[in-house]
């Protein structure tokens, strides 16, 4: 079996967001109040989401330690700020003050791990946090470099501008997809350039064929059937920040739901496996991400299969495709059941586009 552990760096913080639409996340998982979930940490942002629901546990496991202390900041953030100073803490807004003395104030609310990494990187919390992954820093080479080599800031506006669909087609066609745009993404989204500014070589491992040309397609679709004004993920792309498209967590209408409901987040470092023995009981829903993508096809089958053993009946598992195909239910058919047609419109509704495919699996009883 090959475990990415031992292949990648995961002592940097590679994501400070999560790039996993939480919209429909939510809706695939179908969480009811009490429910106990599995999620996959990260930055933290999705495993938070779920806390609106009111669970009795999201279990947030991640292998990385820095992850683990993204969210843990995050978490701390919600606890003690009110909304205001909670995304301007983070680096959603600009801060009047000192961001050092918020972290002073936070830091007694997280464990000694996640104190030392921070006092460590006092200067990551100075300029807001949100910005600080290696994923972020590749799309702001991007903003910095490339894009204004192909689209100018008023191409740009105009394109995050709301629109009818038609509208959105015409300009795609019209102004956005020239010649240049298209040469320029294919290179700088290659699995070469990416792999090594922006996600990791090993990411890559089990793909397939171009890239570039099937994140391409989705960037193509994103912007032409789906709405940019109020898309996070492009947002943040294409200017740097998120602007009043924030992503599920950090929503004022969100935001009181998940403070309340903090208790039920218990953060794991180390891999699903272990996080799941050191669990009791049988989950109902689960936030995969799409770590499928790092596994060979050997260990996906195991990992699969102990999901399925500690899911209850009717529990759901969802978790995305970006560019290796692993779903679930194709490999055990006689113990989940793929929801097909929801899998497929909450794709047709996904607005973080790098991925190929949104899969929703169900325990059978």
């Amino acid at each position: 079996m090959s475990d990415i552990r031992e292949r990648a760096q995961f002592d940097i913080i590679r994501y400070a967001n999560c790039w996993e639409d939480a919209d429909i996340l939510v809706e695939a998982l179908r969480l009811r109040p009490g429910c106990a979930c599995v999620s996959i940490a990260s930055a933290g942002d999705n495993s938070l989401a779920l806390l609106a629901a009111a669970p009795s546990l999201v279990l947030a496991v991640d292998i990385s330690p820095v992850q683990i202390a993204c969210a843990e900041l995050k978490r701390a953030a919600i606890a003690k700020l009110d909304h205001p100073g909670f995304l301007a803490f983070l680096g959603f807004r600009p801060f009047d003050g000192d961001r050092l003395e918020t972290y002073r104030m936070l830091r007694p609310e997280l464990t000694a791990d996640a104190r030392e990494y921070w006092d460590r990187n006092v200067h990551v919390i100075a300029s807001g946090m949100i910005h600080a992954g290696k994923f972020e820093s590749y799309f702001h080479l991007f903003r910095r470099w490339v894009l204004p080599l192909v689209h100018g800031r008023r191409d740009v506006a105009a394109l995050l501008a709301p629109k009818t669909g038609s509208e959105r087609v015409e300009f795609y066609n019209r102004r956005w997809d020239t010649r240049r745009w298209r040469w320029m993404f294919r290179l700088f989204f290659s699995r070469f350039v990416m792999g090594r500014m922006g996600r990791d070589p090993e990411f890559f491992r089990y793909v397939e064929g171009s890239v570039a040309e099937r994140i391409l397609e989705r960037v193509k679709y994103a912007l032409t059937e789906l709405p940019a004004h109020d898309n996070p993920y492009m947002t943040y792309i294409l200017t740097g920040g998120f602007g009043d498209a924030l992503p599920f967590y950090a929503r004022p209408g969100n935001f009181a739901a998940i403070r309340e409901n903090l208790g039920a987040l218990r953060l794991f470092r180390g891999d699903l496996s272990a996080a799941l023995q050191s669990a009791g009981g049988r989950f109902d829903a689960w936030n995969l991400s799409d770590i499928f993508e790092y596994m060979d096809d050997a260990l996906f089958e195991t990992v699969a299969s102990e999901i399925i053993d500690r899911s209850a009946a009717g529990a759901r598992i969802a978790y995305w495709n970006m560019l290796v195909p692993r779903r679930i239910s194709e490999r055990f058919p006689e113990r989940t059941r793929y929801l097909a047609e929801l899998s497929g419109r909450l794709l047709l509704k996904d607005r973080a586009f790098f991925y190929q495919s949104f899969h929703v699996d169900e325990r059978l009883e």
